[in-house]
C-alpha cells in the first residue's frame, strides 16, 4: 500500500473518531418544539444549515404544543424536544422521566399585551385574559404581569382562559374574545403595530427564568449518549451560527420563514433581540430553574414544585462537558 493511501486512511479514521461516529445513521427521529417563537431559531438553523446532518441526525421537526410534547417524550413517541422547565417540572412531579440538558432562554421575556382600550391594570378587572397552556412559560409570564399590575385573578374577577398556542392567542386578541395575553417580543411587535398596547414588559423586570431548553429522557441519555451529545452539538453550532455577524442574512431568512414575519423591520428587530438574549454557551441555569419552581408553587400551578431542587429538573453534565472540552469556544474563533 502506498504511503499516501495509508495517510489518507488514517486521516479518515481520525476525522470519524473526532465527530463521535457522527456519520453513523440511527434512523429518523422525531424532534418536537413546543412553541413558535425565536427560542426555536437555533433548532431551525441546525436543520437549515445542515448541522443535524453533520452529526448523523436525520430528524423530522414537528410543532407540538409544549405540554403535549412533554407527554409524547414521556411516552417514548418523541426522542427530544424544545420545551420549558415548567413542563419538565410537571413531568418529574408526576413520576415521568425527563430532564433539560441545554438552555436557550434563561430569563422571562414576554410582553403582556392588551386591546387598545385597556390602559391599566384597573381596566382589566372583570376582563378575560388568554394564558396559553396552564403550566407553560406564557402562563407564568401572565401571572408575573398580573402581580406587577396589582391584580389577583379571583379577587378582581380576571377570567383566565386556556387559549392554546401563540397564533390562537393572537387571533383571540384581535377578535376581541380576550382582552390581554402574553406574547414573545418578536410576535408581540406584530399586534402592537396594529394599535394593541403593552401593559407590562417582563423582560425589563430581569426575572431569572429557565424557559425553552433541549429536553430528553434520562433513559435515552444512558442508552444512547452519543445520539444526545450529537443533537446537543448540532444545536450549539446553530447558536454559534446565529451569533456570527457574517451570517445575519441567513439567520434573518430563517426567522422570516419560520416566524412568518413579512416586513424587514420586524425581521431585523427579531434578529437583534435574539442575538441579545440567546446565551452563547446555552447551558441551563440553576437560578432560572429555581425561579420556575418558586413561581409554579406560588401561583398554584404545581404545589409539588416546592419539593424539588433545580438539579431534579436539569442535567448540567453534558453542557459542562462540551464547554470544558473547548467545543463551544472553538465555534467562536474568528469572530
Amino acid at each position: 500500500m502506498k504511503l499516501g493511501t495509508i495517510i489518507l486512511a488514517i486521516s479518515l479514521m481520525l476525522i470519524k473518531a473526532a465527530v463521535g461516529d457522527a456519520a453513523e445513521s440511527r434512523g429518523k427521529i422525531l424532534f418536537a418544539y413546543g412553541a413558535i417563537s425565536s427560542n426555536v431559531v437555533p433548532l431551525w438553523t441546525a436543520q437549515d444549515q445542515g448541522f443535524l446532518r453533520k452529526y448523523g441526525i436525520d430528524a423530522d421537526l414537528v410543532f407540538i404544543i409544549a405540554g403535549r410534547a412533554a407527554q409524547a417524550m414521556i411516552a417514548g413517541q418523541v426522542s427530544v424536544g424544545l420545551v420549558g422547565a415548567t413542563h419538565v417540572t410537571n413531568a418529574v412531579t408526576g413520576g415521568g422521566d425527563l430532564t433539560m440538558i441545554l438552555g436557550l432562554e434563561n430569563s422571562l421575556d414576554y410582553l403582556f399585551v392588551s386591546r387598545p382600550q385597556i390602559k391599566s391594570g384597573e381596566d382589566l378587572k372583570g376582563r378575560k385574559v388568554a394564558i396559553g397552556t396552564p403550566s407553560g412559560s406564557a402562563a407564568l409570564a401572565t401571572y408575573v404581569a398580573l402581580d406587577y399590575l396589582g391584580l389577583v385573578p379571583r379577587r378582581d374577577n380576571v377570567v383566565l382562559l386556556q387559549v392554546g398556542g401563540v397564533p390562537e392567542r393572537m387571533a383571540a386578541l384581535r377578535a376581541g374574545s380576550v382582552d390581554a395575553t402574553s406574547l414573545s417580543p418578536e410576535l408581540a411587535q406584530v399586534v402592537t403595530s396594529e394599535g394593541y398596547r403593552i401593559l407590562v414588559d417582563t423582560g425589563k423586570e430581569n426575572v431569572p427564568f429557565q424557559s425553552s431548553g433541549l429536553v430528553t429522557s434520562k433513559k435515552l441519555m444512558k442508552s444512547d449518549p452519543q445520539l444526545i451529545e450529537n443533537i446537543a452539538k448540532a444545536i450549539i453550532e446553530g447558536v454559534a451560527f446565529i451569533h456570527n455577524p457574517s451570517n445575519r442574512k441567513a439567520v434573518e431568512r430563517i426567522i422570516a420563514r419560520y416566524l412568518r414575519l413579512d416586513k424587514p423591520d420586524r425581521v431585523e428587530k427579531a434578529y437583534l433581540d435574539l442575538r441579545q438574549k440567546l446565551p452563547r454557551k446555552p447551558c441551563p441555569t440553576i437560578p432560572g430553574v429555581a425561579s420556575v419552581l418558586k413561581l409554579m408553587a406560588q401561583h398554584g400551578i404545581n404545589a409539588k414544585a416546592a419539593t424539588l431542587k433545580p438539579e431534579d429538573i436539569v442535567d448540567m453534565s453534558l453542557c459542562r462537558k462540551l464547554d470544558e472540552s473547548g467545543f463551544m469556544d472553538r465555534l467562536y474563533q474568528g469572530f
